[in-house]
């Protein structure tokens, strides 16, 4: 059963793969590029700055940056000790058969990827946070990490397995994370 969904993933895997083309390539190394997203990040800051007090405001983005620490460690745990999952550029019964659109991909095992789920638990974050003021937001925000988990499949480093359960994971800490913020702010009235 496990044998038939890695290879049925891997299918998959190398037919989204080849959609990509040279033309796109450049688009879809920028948006995998997290540096790119500083500027996003940022306005994401300013909009919940808006919205809270001064004390609020740094008790959420250390919270935040909590969030994206237990997701990053999560994920090394996951691709380090427990799982130990090849990525595709590194699985030469496929090598030749996929784009890889750059020449380093990362290190040896890529399950469950942390672009994918690092993105998605801000996206979760930031959309219940200001949702309340921006109703479109939340759309927004998870088209935007649905794409950051895409772009890993694109440029060949992440079946598209790796991706859904770093989406699943990174739900799952966006709501954890988010619920630890909505008490702090109880907890310590800071409103």
């Amino acid at each position: 059963m496990i044998e038939e969904l890695a290879r049925l993933d891997t299918e998959l895997f190398i037919y989204l793969n080849n959609l990509g083309t040279e033309t796109w390539d450049g688009f879809w190394m920028f948006y995998t590029t997290k540096f790119n997203w500083i500027p996003f990040y940022a306005v994401l800051a300013y909009l919940m700055y808006k919205r809270l007090n001064t004390k609020m405001f740094l008790l959420t983005l250390l919270v935040i940056a909590l969030m994206i620490t237990f997701t990053d460690q999560m994920t090394n745990l996951f691709k380090k000790v427990l799982v130990m999952r090849l990525r595709p550029c590194h699985n030469e019964d496929i090598d030749g058969l996929f784009r890889l659109v750059k020449s380093y991909c990362g290190g040896q095992y890529g399950y469950f990827s942390g672009h994918a789920s690092n993105s998605m638990a801000v996206a979760v974050f930031t959309s219940f946070m200001l949702k309340s003021k921006y109703r479109f937001l939340p759309y927004i925000m998870i088209i935007w990490a649905i794409a950051m988990g895409y772009s890993r499949i694109y440029i060949g480093v992440h079946y598209p397995l790796d991706v859904l359960s770093g989406m699943l994971f990174g739900v799952f800490s966006g709501l954890l994370f988010y619920k630890l913020d909505k008490y702090l702010q109880t907890k310590y009235q800071l409103k």
